[in-house]
């Protein structure tokens, strides 16, 4: 089959982002058999279309990256930076070299060249570059296939409409935007990374990127605001009440008492009395169906249904995308075009069991989506394609595509028609208010209802003028609480309401974050070291961590997107910017150092703190390390005065607290990354839900 391929000539190569993207291609180009040729470990797809001789192979992922051509890690400014095969940059990426020189090789004999990566940002990046390097300049020329979905359909459609000026500004602002955040980045970790070496003789990297600082300094803003607030008490009151045997707590009409006095007070008035139903109100409220799923609103909602982290949804959506199951994840679009074709999706999806009736029932309706605002000029709102899975799909993947499925179906749906019913009861001379809630019309909530989050409250049955028992009247002090800690939802959403980042780095941003020790926990919560390097920025570079710089920034790059810059203009504009922060950094640089170490110490600290011991109910579990063999374990603080808790560890893989404890057996929960997901785990080796395997989700048929 080699010696076939070396035949060939004039044919058209066709450049993809992955080898799972190129294996569709090919078969969906293909008229007869596809033939599949194997070079070191690279597979090339061979397949013949309307007379035409297609070779298909793909990237995986960047097999190019910008670098610093000098590579010396002490020196900085550096602004002269050049675009690498990833394999010369990084050690562990060795093995691309391979993909390079196949995709060279392809190119000798080739006439026409496809660029069929993922039209976003990245993929025409990754396509630009591995047809301007590794293909011999052949960017301008090569055509542009354009599409949203791996389905063979859609696919086949895209092969009949390429086009050269597709993609072209994509190219420059994808290009710019990894130069921009390459420049900032290396020159400001660098010079953090020599600061620490001043200040202390020994190197350490720091590092610091142009998108995470700002979103780096909301976790340290709103730290800083928890830390500084006075809880101010105030009391509620409780009426326990006696309705048809059912007791059921009633709140006081005023929902704040601002003094201890007060609260007593009504308290003396309502004891030893019997309540009389004042008033009943219902009122009709009507909820309109959700809108199309974009990748943010995605990852915020598979974060608050199922605790998947922003990046674990991202990777998760990828396959199913690379699967052919839906459309492509990385879409700011809240819309569903018409073209897509509603009801051959919804015939699709009727051949799967656990869909059909409710694909019966949106089919014999209006086919009109209810739509959100937000519009991607490269793709709709993410979708079901209606493929059947060809395999067996993992409980994380079943999870993410039935919520995806049915937030398809909500779209279609007519509004849900709820009541609200209000009660308000006498005892004495004051009030006390209950609240219910029934669904009248179920409407999208019938597709979306156990996703939604609401529930109906249901009362039992009250007459104006009944009287009714009361059991207790109950004072509770409470306080006023500090402002919720980010978690990696909220934080999710407000880097996309102030305009940091974009729809595929932020998730990635946040997964940074946690890597370099900047926060920890769920319930997001900054490190001493976090602390010290936006100390260090805000002293020396406040636009590092200024939203305004970075909002600018990705103003511009929208603007080379649609040719009203250059990127020439743009890095001009930032290197301006970067050489005055790297002067004050440099002036700064033993105080820098000094703060930064201290931050380190005590934050390495904080990272091994799992959380209460189990056992011996006072101490600590924490991470330890054997001085005689190196290796990782769990164990107590209280070790010296007798406990001898402890648990083993992966030896391998980037360990992560959660703050959170098994609901099982009170053991901490920790991330272990192995992988791109993490491996969310039990210390407790004897925790009995590793006796037991659970399906959390039924396959679909």
């Amino acid at each position: 089959m080699l010696a076939a391929l070396d035949r060939l000539q004039d044919y058209t190569l066709v450049v993809c982002e992955k080898p799972d993207a190129a294996r569709r291609v090919a078969e969906a180009l293909k008229e007869d058999k596809l033939a599949t040729v194997n070079i070191g470990n690279v597979e090339v797809f061979l397949v013949k279309n309307a007379g035409n001789q297609y070779v298909v192979c793909s990237a995986v992922g960047h097999l190019y990256t910008v670098e610093d051509p000098a590579r010396k890690r002490h020196v900085y400014p550096i602004f002269d930076v050049d675009w690498f095969p990833t394999s010369i940059v990084n050690s562990k990426a060795n093995h691309l070299q391979k993909r390079i020189d196949v995709l060279t090789r392809l190119a000798q004999k080739a006439k026409i060249f496809i660029n069929s990566c993922d039209f976003d940002l990245e993929g025409e990046t990754i396509g630009y570059n591995v047809l301007k390097y590794a293909c011999g300049g052949k960017e301008a020329a090569a055509l542009r296939a354009k599409f949203s979905t791996l389905t063979s359909d859609e696919l086949r459609h895209a092969f009949t409409d390429l086009r050269r000026d597709w993609g072209r500004n994509l190219a420059e602002a994808g290009r710019t935007r990894h130069v921009i955040d390459f420049i900032w980045g290396v020159n400001l970790s660098r010079g953090l990374s020599e600061a620490f070496f001043v200040a202390n003789r020994k190197y350490r990297m720091v590092t610091v990127g142009r998108v995470q600082g700002p979103a780096l300094s909301y976790i340290i803003d709103r730290e800083v605001e928890i830390r500084s607030f006075v809880p101010i008490p105030f009391w509620n009151i409780t009426a326990v009440l006696d309705i048809d045997r059912k007791r059921i707590e009633a709140s006081y009409a005023k929902d704040r008492i601002e003094t201890a006095k007060e609260a007593d007070r009504v308290r003396a008035e309502c004891e030893g009395k019997n309540g009389t139903v004042r008033e009943l109100r219902t009122s009709l409220f009507r909820q309109s169906p959700p809108v199309p799923f974009n990748i943010g609103d995605l990852q915020k909602e598979a974060y608050r249904v199922f605790g998947f982290s922003p990046s674990q949804t991202l990777a998760i959506a990828e396959r199913l995308y690379l699967d052919a199951l839906i459309s492509y994840p990385r879409t700011s679009s809240q819309k569903l075009p018409p073209s897509i074709d509603y009801r051959k999706i919804l015939n699709g999806l009727k051949r799967m069991g656990n869909y059909k009736q409710f694909t019966e029932e949106i089919l014999h309706g209006r086919l009109t989506p209810h739509q959100g605002s937000k519009e991607d000029s490269a793709h709709p709102a993410i979708y079901p394609t209606g493929e059947t899975p060809v395999k067996q799909l993992d409980s994380r993947q079943l999870k993410l595509f039935d919520l995806i499925v049915r937030r398809f179906f909500a779209v279609f749906a007519e509004e849900a028609v709820r009541e609200r019913i209000s009660v308000f009861i006498a005892i004495g001379k004051h009030d006390f208010k209950i609240f219910g809630r029934r669904t009248l019309q179920l409407g999208w909530l019938r597709y979306y209802g156990i996703f939604s989050g609401m529930e109906d409250v249901t009362l039992p049955t009250l007459e104006e003028g009944a009287n009714v028992k009361v059991i207790a009247v109950n004072v509770i002090q409470k306080f006023e609480q500090h402002p919720p800690r980010y978690n990696q939802s909220s934080l999710l959403e407000k880097m996309e309401q102030e305009g940091v980042g974009t729809k595929t780095t932020r998730a990635e941003i946040i997964s940074t974050l946690y890597e370099r020790g900047y926060i920890t926990g769920e319930s997001i919560a900054a490190t001493d070291l976090g602390f010290s390097v936006i100390e260090a920025m805000k002293l020396c570079s406040p636009n590092i961590v200024s939203t305004q710089m970075t909002r600018d920034v990705e103003a511009q790059l929208e603007r080379i997107e649609t040719g009203d810059m250059t990127g020439e203009e743009v890095l001009e504009d930032t290197i301006s910017l970067l050489i005055e922060s790297l002067y004050k950094v440099k002036l700064n640089e033993m105080d820098i150092g000094s703060n930064i170490r201290q931050a380190l110490i005590s934050t390495v600290r904080l990272q091994n703190l799992l959380g209460p011991c189990p056992v011996c109910k006072t101490g600590k579990l924490t991470v330890i390390r054997s001085r005689r063999t190196g290796k990782r374990f769990v164990g107590c603080t209280n070790y010296g005065k007798g406990c001898r808790a402890s648990a083993p560890l992966p030896q391998r893989g980037k360990l992560r607290t959660t703050n959170k404890l098994c609901g099982t057996c009170g053991w901490p929960i920790v991330y272990i990354r192995l992988t791109r997901i993490p491996w969310r785990l039990c210390v407790n080796l004897n925790c009995p839900t590793k006796s037991v395997k659970k399906r959390e989700v039924p396959a679909l048929p």
